[in-house]
């Protein structure tokens, strides 16, 4: 039946006055420099039960936000191909499962110690291991850190996570239907055989149907988009359906477009969508916070929230310094699981409708959730002032030799005299033209498929961090002449100045930027060269164009 137009314009005003709202609470949080997903949250708190009582359940927020939980793990498959799953399978696998079970056995003897019921303690345990994927990539893709090393490993073991999760509810749900006298091996055998069935369909529509598809949907632009999205939500809705999650189901649907040469056209075009669509993720998270009833479990809450805080990223550290890596590499890495997620909150709900849990207890999740959001987000931000505040004091978490990152690559870097940072289109243009003049160079990119992709051209190329100091110390500074950074950042830029100078480098430097104020601050500090890729170019261009025009007939190449 049709609703009458009084109740859709009630609706079209209510999200009207959302989204105002959401705007005018952003902005100040950015002239605050605050994190806008914290800000999202509070308004979700303003607008909800507990405050203004605006949005109660909203069928029509929770589906825009759904939507863009879905298209944000769409977006990730898409950027996720098969080798880089291949190179950072076992670190995430190994990282994931071990935070996993540190986590539970922990939080289990911390809820026994509170006087907690076993079944009590063992429903707060599970629901503390759980990270949010979605704030998570959201923050790491807003940093650009989404293809770094640390990304990478953070996706994947986030990526573990919600697959042990979804065992874990459908291990619970079992146990709690002993009426329907269902057997749990028997389960969680058909979900393995659905699971195989699911990657088997992708693997065959992504050889044999989707690639030919998407080049005749390419001719249209606009068809294109809107195919992807219908893709996006289906995957999500055949994950759900499956028994997994929509979650699960979105992201494969990604990897399976990721090997066509569209993938980035499409990731670009719905990033807007996706921003947007997630802003009712995070209002809905924040209108369902009863705060009435979470005064009680203060200091449960505390105690459960600063062993999430700091001792997830201790066990993640430890176990990735453990395997080779360096210990910057897992502190990042490890910022990621300094939260619970949305499915600690399923997961409670769960509890209390099986008569497992207490509304109580379901609020001490819920609290905990809220203060390890608030506070990772501002960790994950500004990750990299803390590690810099850190680093004396986490040696412990690194092997003498960081064979993971550390490894020289093809050619020989001792004889290099050109350091270039940068492996991007730019970078690789600069690297290629060098060469060809017969310039030795060693090559540092942040991106491990980039340093691989260039070592099988036979580059001398490291993975490595510019902003790190302590990498700085490890590269042949007393040898090269050059050191060039093709980076158009300028506060990485300005961290590498300031880490060539700590390190005693007395050669030339060559900078990069975006803009021409950049360029003249770079050369008030003394810089050699100050690069400038999109102008210099077309200056370039430009002046192909006048040599051509002078010369009626004759051809510039």
């Amino acid at each position: 039946m049709r609703r009458p137009d009084t109740v859709l314009e009630n609706i079209f005003l209510q999200f009207g006055l959302i989204i105002g709202l959401a705007a005018a609470v952003g902005a100040l949080a950015q002239f605050l420099r605050q994190p806008l997903i914290v800000a999202f949250i509070a308004v979700g708190i303003l607008l909800g039960p507990s405050a203004l009582g605006w949005v109660t359940h909203s069928s029509e927020i929770e589906l825009f936000a759904r939507l863009g939980i879905a298209l944000l793990l769409f977006v990730v498959g898409l950027k996720l191909d098969l080798h880089i799953i291949r190179s950072v399978g076992p670190v995430a696998l190994i990282s994931g499962l071990g935070q996993v079970i540190f986590t539970s056995v922990i939080g289990y003897l911390i809820g026994l110690a509170l006087g907690m019921a076993h079944i009590t303690a063992l429903y707060v345990a599970v629901a503390l291991t759980f990270s949010s994927t979605i704030i998570i990539v959201k923050l790491l893709s807003d940093k650009r850190e989404l293809d770094s090393l640390h990304g990478r490993i953070a996706v994947g073991f986030l990526i573990v996570q919600d697959i042990v999760v979804v065992l874990v509810m459908i291990a619970l749900t079992a146990f709690g239907q002993s009426s329907a006298d269902l057997n749990m091996a028997q389960e969680a055998l058909f979900i393995l055989l659905k699971g195989a069935l699911m990657l088997v369909t992708v693997a065959v529509l992504m050889r044999y149907i989707l690639p030919p598809l998407l080049h005749r949907l390419a001719h249209s632009a606009e068809l294109l988009m809107l195919f992807a999205i219908a893709w996006a939500v289906l995957g999500a809705a055949a994950g759900d359906a499956l028994g997994f999650s929509k979650e699960v189901g979105a992201f494969l649907a990604g990897i399976s477009i990721a090997s066509t040469p569209y993938r980035e056209l499409v990731a670009a075009r719905l990033v807007s969508l996706r921003d947007f669509l997630l802003l009712f993720f995070f209002i809905e998270l924040g209108a369902g916070l009863e705060l009435g009833t979470l005064g009680a479990q203060l200091g449960a809450a505390g105690l459960f929230s600063v062993f999430v805080l700091i001792g997830n990223p201790l066990i993640v550290m430890a176990i990735m310094g453990y395997m080779g890596y360096r210990k910057r590499t897992g502190f990042l890495a490890g910022l990621a699981v300094a939260q619970i997620s949305e499915f600690s909150l399923i997961l409670a709900a769960l509890g209390l409708s099986l008569g497992h849990l207490s509304q109580e207890t379901v609020g001490l999740i819920t609290l905990v959730g809220l203060i390890t959001i608030s506070l990772s987000t501002y960790m994950i931000l500004y990750s990299h002032p803390l590690y810099d505040r850190l680093a004396p004091y986490l040696g412990i978490f690194e092997r003498k030799v960081t064979y993971r990152e550390s490894g020289q690559a093809a050619g020989d870097a001792g004889e290099a005299s050109i350091l270039l940072f940068g492996l991007g289109r730019f970078g690789a243009a600069v690297a290629a033209n060098l060469r060809s003049h017969g310039y030795r160079i060693l090559a540092v990119d942040f991106d491990p498929e980039v340093v691989r992709l260039h070592t099988r051209e036979g580059y001398a190329a490291r993975y490595g961090d510019a902003e790190d100091p302590e990498f700085l110390a490890t590269l042949p500074l007393d040898r090269v002449r050059w050191v060039i950074s093709t980076i158009r950042d300028r506060g990485i830029n300005r961290m590498l100045l300031s880490g060539l100078r700590q390190q005693g480098y007395h050669g030339r430097i060559a900078l990069s930027t975006a803009h021409r104020h950049d360029a003249q601050l770079f050369e008030r500090d003394g810089i050699d060269l100050v690069l400038v890729p999109y102008a210099d170019a077309a200056k370039e261009a430009a002046e192909r164009i006048l040599s051509a025009d002078a010369t009626p007939g004759e051809r510039s190449t």
